[in-house]
């Protein structure tokens, strides 16, 4: 099930399945991590703590991922679609950005399920420890602006 979550006025589109959320990398999510690394840090948090609670008000149980793992894990797939998007506005070789537009459509939503049913859980737990690293290396003009979004 789709949900719209309005925050920090940005329309987040995420959805619910047992087990699982997904999270739509989109300029509604990329203007809401625009921003200097504590207030995108504190945003963050925002998201993971209202996707989790309505999960929980939703499946009756809480979902069995870090909030550590979920940042980390959409962090990764958000700067992966920015630098793909960066990459083909600057290469202009038409079958190199058609490979690469492939790429950006397994990026455009992010699926983070619990260890059974998403085989590299471990690697988001593993590189969670490393959220703040990640939260500085996500450019702060991370929106729609500065790069054509899909």
């Amino acid at each position: 099930m789709d949900k719209i979550y309005e925050l920090k006025g940005n329309k987040i589109k995420v959805g619910l399945e047992p087990q699982l959320i997904r999270v739509y990398s989109n300029a509604q999510l990329w203007a809401y991590l625009a921003g200097k690394a504590d207030a995108r840090l504190e945003r963050f948090e925002l998201l993971v703590n209202t996707i989790k609670a309505d999960y929980e008000q939703h499946f009756g149980k809480t979902l069995a991922i870090s909030n550590a793992s979920l940042i980390v894990e959409i962090l990764v797939h958000v700067y992966c679609d920015y630098l793909g998007l960066y990459f083909n506005r600057i290469v202009q070789i038409r079958w190199i950005q058609d490979f690469v537009k492939k790429l950006l459509k397994r990026a455009e939503v992010v699926d983070c399920g619990e260890k059974e049913v998403d085989s590299n859980r471990w690697v988001w737990d593993l590189l969670a420890g490393s959220k703040s690293l990640f939260i500085n290396i996500l450019p702060k003009k991370l929106n729609a602006k500065n790069i054509k979004h899909h």
